[in-house]
């Protein structure tokens, strides 16, 4: 009997999909990989009890466990090899919200955009906003570590996590609780940090305990366009310099936005680089507040501005349209160029935003170098990076020079003092740019030091093996 029919008769035929077509379905990330060996089925728990069930099982026949939130992975963190997935999607309940105590409990199966929607009501929000929040999960983004657009102000996951919910790969499916409801928490090493960003490696997240907080009263925005990326960074310079933490700050090379404004049929001039600021001010300083960003971004030698007093504007003018059409106008560029199949690859560095036009420049040239179609956008109000390049992967060693083109990539951002991942993860693309890292921090010893905390927590190794250590 195999593992698809043993767990169908624990917790029930209802939970355990072993056909074949959706199996392939949850065996593939939009990074491209996919899986050689596909799962025996896809399991979906219903509660921690479930879950417990199906990891005590796991343990005692040795059989793999890949976790999955929504699959929006871009590292290979989320493909599996063989044994099961497990997909939390159905464990989709926000337990709790309290203002006072300003947090939401929420199931692993969550999604951002719908618990956004929920604590709107209560004039609140969960700060943290991945590209792909419209489907991704507070367990996908928990395991991964997620950032995004709203970073320059409000960080990653392991500033929003306060405890969780988390079942253990051990012979009884352990269900523990770790971190607390308060902000302040001392429980000896802090095993909530270490297990968001661990990439489903180290435990099964079924809860987590979030931080919210209030939404600005208000939000004015800026879309500027520079000539250059120096005047573009001299103008994020100056706002950083006036004492101003942007609530937003986005940027993309002359290349990008104008295939991003081609795309969009922007209604507005889009020529030149391109920088978004976005601020959060009461309502009485709007008006000082966008005059203050349009005369900045002159100042600082924008070719045009165009400014929004409040988010309903800006999306009415579509100021954010051009920054959130960076991955789908390069498929549209390669459509344009005849490519009949293609594929994006999206790096996720980050550096010391005082080396950010240095690190463009260079990978720019990265790109020129090795022939590939390349674009850049990112998040210059904390440094990410996110350098890609399209490619048809079916092209003769076309595949091989993007690799390369990875590997140079996060040899710049060593080199300039900054990390090869900063929201994606590591998965299994970015191990040896993981060991890159440590070792030019003169930490080799750390990876050891991972495979211990690994074993500690699954010491048969069934969690999510072959991902990031």
């Amino acid at each position: 009997m195999g593992a698809a029919e043993d767990l169908a008769r624990i917790l029930g035929r209802d939970k355990v999909v072993a056909e074949e077509a959706i199996v392939r379905l949850y065996s593939r990330e939009p990074s491209g990989l996919a899986a050689g060996e596909l799962p025996e089925a896809v399991v979906f728990p219903e509660s921690a009890g479930d879950a417990s069930r199906l990891m005590a099982y796991a343990y005692r026949h040795g059989v793999r466990v890949y976790p999955q939130g929504s699959t929006t992975s871009l590292s290979g963190s989320s493909v599996p090899e063989g044994g099961v997935v497990v997909s939390m999607e159905r464990m989709d309940s926000v337990r709790e919200v309290s203002v006072v105590d300003s947090i939401a409990v929420a199931e692993a199966g969550v999604r951002i955009d719908e618990l956004n929607a929920l604590l709107a009501g209560r004039g609140y929000m969960f700060p943290v906003d991945p590209a792909s929040a419209s489907v991704a999960t507070v367990g996908g983004a928990v395991n991964s570590g997620a950032g995004g657009m709203r970073g320059a102000k409000y960080g990653t996951m392991r500033d929003w996590v306060l405890g969780l919910q988390v079942v253990l790969a051990d012979r009884d499916g352990t269900v523990m609780r770790v971190g607390c409801r308060t902000v302040k928490c001392r429980q000896g090493y802090d095993l909530v940090r270490l297990i968001v960003g661990s990439e489903g490696t180290l435990a099964l997240v079924t809860e987590a305990v979030l931080r919210i907080t209030p939404l600005p009263e208000n939000v004015v925005t800026a879309l500027a366009f520079f000539p250059g990326l120096g005047e573009l960074a001299g103008a994020a310079v100056a706002v950083k310099e006036a004492g101003v933490q942007p609530y937003i700050m986005e940027f993309m090379d002359e290349e990008t936005t104008r295939a991003a404004a081609e795309f969009t049929g922007a209604g507005f001039e889009a020529e030149g680089a391109m920088l978004l600021v976005s601020v959060d001010v009461n309502r009485e300083a709007t008006e000082r507040a966008a005059r203050w960003l349009s005369e900045t971004m002159r100042r600082a030698g924008a070719a045009s501005v165009y400014t929004a007093r409040s988010m309903g504007e800006a999306e009415e003018k579509g100021l954010f349209a051009v920054r959130r059409a960076f991955l789908p106008a390069q498929g549209y560029v390669a459509e344009r160029r005849g490519m009949r199949r293609h594929m994006v690859y999206i790096e996720d560095v980050a550096v010391p935003p005082s080396r950010l036009v240095e690190a463009v420049e260079e990978i720019s040239r990265l790109g020129d170098e090795y022939g590939l179609l390349h674009f850049m956008g990112g998040h210059i109000g904390d440094g990410n990076l996110h350098p890609s390049v399209v490619f048809d992967p079916s092209s003769p060693g076309e595949a091989e020079r993007v690799e390369e083109w990875f590997l140079e990539v996060m040899k710049v951002a060593i080199r300039l003092g900054g990390t090869v991942s900063s929201e994606h993860g590591i998965g299994t693309l970015k191990k040896k740019g993981l060991e890159m890292e440590l070792e030019a921090l003169g930490a080799g010893k750390a990876l050891g030091i991972m495979a211990e905390i690994k074993r500690a927590f699954d010491p048969k190794g069934i969690l999510n093996p072959g991902k990031v250590v």
